[in-house]
């Protein structure tokens, strides 16, 4: 039973959840206590008025009836004003319970002669609705049922006590009211308790709801950011459902497709401008920043640039090393897209100017603009990042490679379309780029407007090396210059979590502070200027709270029937009912008390005749085989040391919650065992009426009659029967869980047997006890509930209708549980699902071991992400023969068949990563045909460094397999698409710095020497062979692999370099040759 009371919540919880429970259980209870009352009140005389009972001839019963319908018709006046209810529901709850008890006792002490059996009904009503249905704390009910009790007692005990020794004998009658106000007592706390345990669980299930929906929405705004950080909202949707097919197939496995290419999510756009940018002398001052200040140069340069982007309507499409290239025209067509990437270069040109000026670092910004038509979306499977392809986009390449610093150098076609907008002059240059001397078109550079105005002003020498001092590093000069332009760091949106995802916030904290119980959680009774203080999360809060109004159970609603209270969805009408009930032992065990309070009473005012002993015997066999078949789980140690053939014994417990027919069984039979039982004394005697005070010669002198019938049976016991078969009715509103329409048809069933018990077959047992009371007095009538079978009948419909309404609203409130159990349960596994899918999204931006810095419960994004790594493989791979192999004309739809062989290709690359051996390859970006990875990056910042050599390099060898692997998928996807491409393989290894830079598209990336070479390797390579540098060749021989020379190469930027070929039979000897396909 300790069980049933749980500790208290915190004092916030505790705030919310008493205006809650005024409100929606207390509070409408409240209501139809008074009218039941008032409708009691009333059928009182109109059965006083039928029976032909002259109300005036009893002055004193009239005036209680009177002042009691004004007294509670007042009181429902107060109380139907809500707010005030609030505000008072102490005072209002303790003038109701005074009401009632002054009513019991003016109808105690009027009517008639007292007796010691006297409103013992109402008494109990009294007792049970305090718990029940008053708004009042388990103290403070207790308190008011204790007090009703032992005001009851005490007066009848002072009143009778002095009274001749006519009366029958008073002591057992005391004891038996006392069982009786103590089972009254214990049922009504028992029934509080597990209805405010119902409660309570079920308003922290819909604070949790709430805290779950919040945090589901702030997932899918996750999502949405990091989906518009790697693609346009157009391709989004698209992309979404996809990732969310991956995630029901498994992590890292794709859905099956009616075919057997991968998805392309590629359009043709037509009408757009590409812009290329490179800052000039970059890697060099790159090799002099540390890792910190490297990233921060990156992000807060290209956050410029993307806010220059963002102001002239361009789209940022990606970031290659100090390249960055974007596009004007998606994904909404623009009809000025070549004047916004000509100003918009003007301005990268202008910041670039600034900072040099400013800093006197020899930086500059080559720029080149071509109009036309593009191809674009998202190829692969894996570190999704939105691309173009077309020859439109290969020219606005070049013209960037080719271009003059500080300029911005255009084609024809963009001029064309510039429309006189801006003043150009003829590059007049021979082109070295013989892609464009191929062409054969002019081409031309834009005259800035505002550059000599810029010039006029200028600061020559560097305004910020000036004051900071000649001996400051380039690259520390711009780091300081460019911290004052501060742009957003990558993922800053992830860092502002609302508080009330947390589950450690249990309440809005402005709900709390502008909240208090006096206001109703009724939004159109909300004080003014709360609406304003809360934000939408509180207003959410207060639309779940009222919710759980129960006063919404008689209104249309998604979920009920407003009728029946059934659930609407027929699946989940059967999940409830088919339910597990743990607490099913505990309605057994409070019924049980019942059932013996009510044999302790009939053992108190009887006679204890042999057939009532008996069968009574039997009875406590049966209850005590059903509390064992209940609890036999909790005997499971006793049971174990005991013989194995009783080992199966503890699992009638579980049977029992879990088994829902067995239950109602049990549950049916308990109750109606209370039933029988209550009127067992009465069974044994006959129906025909044989009362000797009927007779004509019983003087009211004979004061020595016995109170016995000659049965032997005590007079006394007939009301007391009636107060027995009360208990009865409250057996039925133990079992809490038990279904409205069963209770309903036992309410029924009992009130009809009692009813056809006392007012017909065995009526004259009150006749002949009214009799013995009023002997001499002929002409004497007792008051309606001073009669038995009246009074008996009177509190039977009275506790049918008061237990009716409880039924009706632990249903609604044991659905509602259930209702809002499937709902958190449904949310919290849509957040998971949410939650899984964001991580796939960061994953798919982010190395794995990267993504935990951005979604960690404690990162505040302070800090740019950065990692320096002493010993990293970086892999270029290529298929050169695509750039032939692609073509645009309207055979292959202008380009987009030739680019879904390539996300075959690029996709049948990315499964690679998914195998095992590969976990330590890490896919870092495409560059149109060429593939882009690296091993090491997931290795503890200075690991590599405390190792040695073999050790730290080690994952080389992973590298050279997965280089190999990619031949191997270019072989078979050259013999299922008859083609012949080949790879060319650069490979290098060393000190590389990583990090995530840009705020609207954050991007991963690494920068360095190694990087560079690795490239070069690559671009100079030779199809079908791997090319790596000499440091790399000799690591690789130390693994194992064999290398062979191939020469002095020239290498740009790097002068003569002597390279090697890598023989790939992965044998320590073998033949110099080694190809890929």
């Amino acid at each position: 039973m300790a069980r049933l009371f749980s500790p208290r919540p915190p004092p916030s919880e505790d705030l919310f959840y008493e205006t809650y429970y005024s409100l929606s259980q207390q509070y409408p209870l409240l209501l139809l206590l008074l009218v039941i009352v008032l409708v009691g009140l009333l059928a009182l005389l109109a059965v006083a008025w039928a029976s032909g009972r002259e109300l005036a001839s009893d002055p004193g019963f009239l005036t209680t009836m009177l002042c009691g319908l004004g007294g509670f018709s007042l009181l429902l006046g107060l109380a139907s004003r809500e707010q005030r209810l609030q505000r008072w529901t102490r005072p209002l709850s303790g003038l109701v319970w005074a009401a009632l008890l002054a009513l019991g006792l003016g109808f105690l002490f009027t009517g008639g002669v007292v007796s010691a059996w006297d409103q013992v009904s109402f008494f109990l009503f009294v007792i049970f609705t305090v718990y029940a249905m008053l708004p009042l704390g388990m103290r403070d009910a207790a308190a008011a049922g204790l007090a009703s009790s032992l005001s009851h007692l005490l007066v009848l005990g002072l009143y009778l006590g002095p009274q001749p020794d006519s009366q029958p004998a008073l002591l057992p009658q005391l004891a038996a009211n006392a069982v009786l106000f103590l089972c009254g007592n214990v049922a009504g706390a028992y029934h509080k308790a597990l209805m405010e345990r119902a409660l309570r669980a079920t308003f922290r299930e819909a604070l949790s709801s709430l805290h779950s929906r919040r945090r589901l929405d702030t997932e899918k705004k996750h999502q949405e950011h990091l989906l518009l950080s790697i693609l346009p909202a157009y391709l989004a949707r698209e992309m979404k459902a996809e990732i969310m097919a991956r995630l029901q197939a498994g992590q890292g496995s794709r859905p099956e497709s009616t075919n057997n290419f991968h998805s392309l999510y590629v359009k043709r756009h037509q009408g757009v401008s590409v812009l290329y940018a490179d800052i000039v002398g970059f890697t060099r001052l790159a090799s002099e920043c540390s890792p910190k200040e490297l990233v921060l140069m990156l992000n807060e340069l290209f956050g410029k640039f993307d806010q220059i982007a963002k102001e002239h309507e361009c789209m940022r499409i990606k970031i290659l090393g100090d390249c960055y290239y974007c596009v004007s025209g998606l994904p909404l067509s623009l009809p000025d897209h070549a004047i916004n990437c000509v100003r918009m270069g003007l301005d990268m040109c202008r910041a670039i100017r600034k900072l040099r000026a400013a800093t006197g670092v020899d930086i500059n910004m080559r720029v080149g603009v071509h109009s036309g038509s593009v191809l674009c979306g998202v190829i692969g499977l894996q570190k999704w990042q939105y691309d173009v392809w077309s020859h439109d986009v290969t020219l606005a390449n070049h013209m960037e490679a080719s271009g003059v610093p500080g300029r911005v150098h255009i084609t024809g076609a963009t001029l064309a379309l510039l429309a006189g907008a801006y003043a150009v002059e003829d590059a007049a240059m021979e082109h070295g780029d013989p892609y464009l001397r191929e062409l054969g078109e002019p081409t031309y550079l834009v005259i800035d407007p505002r550059a000599e105005e810029e010039d006029e002003k200028g600061t020559a020498g560097g305004l910020l090396s000036s004051l900071e001092g000649p001996k400051m590093r380039p690259s520390l000069l711009m780091t300081r210059y460019l911290e004052s332009w501060g742009a957003a760091k990558p993922f800053a949106h992830l860092s502002h979590v609302e508080s009330p995802v947390s589950t450690s916030t249990p309440l809005p904290e402005k709900a709390l502070s502008s909240f208090s119980p006096q206001w109703s959680l009724d939004r159109s009774r909300t004080p003014r200027g709360l609406d304003d203080e809360l934000d939408t999360g509180d207003a959410k809060f207060f639309q779940v709270i009222e919710q759980l109004n129960s006063q919404k159970q008689w209104k249309q609603s998604e979920d009920f029937n407003p009728l029946t209270l059934y659930f609407r969805e027929k699946e989940m009408e059967k999940e409830y009912r088919l339910s597990a009930l743990p607490a099913f032992k505990y309605y057994a065990a409070c019924t049980f008390l019942v059932f013996f309070s009510n044999f302790i009473i009939q053992m108190l005012v009887t006679n204890r005749p042999p057939a009532l002993t008996i069968t009574y015997s039997i009875t406590f066999l049966l209850f005590f085989l059903l509390l064992f078949v209940c609890f036999s789980e909790h005997l499971t140690k006793c049971v174990l040391k005991g013989p194995k053939m009783l080992h199966w014994l503890p699992t009638l417990s579980v049977l029992v919650a879990t088994r829902p027919g067995l239950r109602v069984a049990l549950g049916t039979a308990t109750i109606l065992l209370v039933f029988s039982m209550a009127i067992t004394s009465l069974v044994f005697l006959p129906a025909a009426s044989n009362c000797p005070f009927w007779a004509s010669n019983v003087s009211f002198t004979a004061s020595n009659l016995s109170w016995e019938l000659p049965e032997s049976l005590p007079l006394i016991s007939v009301p007391y029967s009636v107060h027995c078969c009360v208990l009865g009715f409250l057996s039925c509103s133990l079992f809490l869980h038990m279904s409205f329409e069963l209770k309903l048809l036992l309410l029924l069933l009992w009130l009809a047997a009692c009813c056809s018990l006392f007012l017909h077959s065995h009526a004259w047992l009150s006749d002949c006890l009214i009799a013995r009371l009023y002997l001499g007095a002929l002409d004497s009538r007792p008051g309606v509930l001073k009669e038995p079978k009246l009074m008996g009948a009177i509190s039977f419909f009275i506790f049918f209708f008061t237990l009716l309404v409880l039924a009706r609203q632990n249903e609604y409130y044991c659905r509602l549980d259930f209702l809002w159990k499937k709902k958190l349960r449904q949310e919290q596994e849509e957040t998971e699902t949410m939650e899984n899918l964001t991580r796939l999204l960061l994953e798919n931006v982010l190395p794995a071991h990267v993504a935990p810095q951005f979604i960690g419960q404690n990162r505040r994004n302070e800090d740019l992400y950065h990692q320096s790594y002493e010993c990293v493989c970086v892999l270029f791979a290529s298929v050169p023969d695509f750039k032939e192999f692609y073509s645009e004309s309207s055979i292959n739809h202008e380009g987009l068949e030739c680019l879904r062989l390539l996300n075959e290709i690029i996709a049948d690359f990315d499964e690679l990563l998914s195998k095992p051996k590969f976990s330590g390859v890490e896919k870092i970006k495409t560059i149109c045909s060429t593939y882009m990875a690296a091993t090491g990056l997931n290795a503890t910042s200075g690991q590599d460094a405390q190792q040695d050599a073999e050790q730290s390099c080690s994952h080389l060898g992973t590298m050279v397999e997965f280089a190999v692997a990619l031949g191997s998928k270019l072989d078979v996807i050259n013999k299922h698409s008859f083609n012949n491409f080949r790879l060319r393989v650069g490979l290098n290894h060393g000190p590389v710095v990583a990090g995530v830079i840009g705020a609207q598209k954050p991007q991963y990336d690494i920068w360095g020497n190694t990087v560079n070479v690795a490239s070069r390797m690559e671009s100079t390579g030779v199809l079908g062979k791997i090319q790596v540098t000499e440091e790399t060749a000799c690591a690789l021989q130390s693994l194992g692999y064999t290398c062979y020379s191939r020469g002095i190469i020239k290498v740009k930027g790097k002068g003569q370099l002597c390279t090697y070929f890598l023989n790939t039979d992965l044998t320590r000897t073998g033949p110099p040759s080694a190809t890929l396909g």
